[in-house]
């Protein structure tokens, strides 16, 4: 890692005011300064400003991940003037930087996952790659015969055409015009399930997401529970981005 990206990333300052910090001779690598700001930095180095020791770059660098059970009536944001967010359930955590990977509607439920890690939050979101993400849905109406074979080969909607989605059917009740189903997408389109259903006739009155990629839902947590994912967890996650 370059010296001014590891100051930068250790809130020093931007990259042109750590440079500026470096050449002024303020920064030390293991005891002796440092005024090339592109000088590599590793594990094994120890870095001072201003005589002040800094974080490892081992440390710097791990990413942190947690599987939320996201609870309706959070927002999947930083932060919000009216409503609670996703963020504020972490703030015991300490931790700086945290987002969400993608987000999930107000009144969604379930499987949510939160980190730090830019890089493989971008490929998990990418359309290139086709992460599937898999929800539970409850529905009134009656969906049309051909709903699945509808979804598998795209709705038009006025804004987009979606990709190939799934739909199973685990229950219907004729009498009320209501089911409970499956339904997978490997994009994250605003209301995407909700648009998907009701152009086949239904109204989602319940959604929860049960899975991501290769994650599902842990059954221990409880709404507005979380953890933080295993190393095979996260293991798990670049595979299926292939990285």
């Amino acid at each position: 890692m370059r010296l001014d990206k590891y100051l930068a990333d250790c809130g020093i300052g931007t990259r042109s005011e750590v440079k500026e910090i470096v050449r002024k001779g303020r920064v030390s690598m293991n005891g002796t300064v440092v005024k090339d700001s592109g000088a590599a930095v590793s594990e094994a180095d120890s870095v001072s400003v201003d005589g002040k020791a800094l974080g490892g770059v081992g440390e710097l660098a791990k990413k942190h991940w947690f599987m939320l059970n996201k609870p309706a009536g959070t927002v999947s944001a930083n932060s919000d003037v009216r409503d609670a967010t996703v963020i504020d359930i972490f703030k015991s955590e300490g931790l700086k930087g945290l987002f969400t990977v993608g987000r999930l509607d107000k009144d969604t439920e379930g499987l949510l996952l939160v980190c730090d890690d830019g890089e493989l939050s971008h490929y998990l979101l990418a359309p290139s790659r086709s992460v599937e993400k898999t929800y539970f849905a409850r529905v009134s109406g009656r969906l049309a015969p051909d709903a699945a074979e509808r979804l598998s080969g795209g709705i038009e909607f006025k804004d987009f055409v979606s990709r190939p989605a799934k739909l199973e059917i685990l229950g219907e009740d004729g009498d009320n015009d209501t089911c409970e189903a499956l339904v997978t997408v490997c994009e994250g389109r605003f209301h995407e399930v909700k648009r998907l259903l009701a152009a086949v006739g239904g109204d989602v009155t319940y959604l929860k997401r049960i899975a991501f990629g290769p994650l599902k839902l842990d059954a221990q947590l409880k709404p507005g529970e979380y953890r933080a994912l295993t190393d095979a967890e996260i293991r798990e996650l670049k595979a299926a981005v292939g990285k």
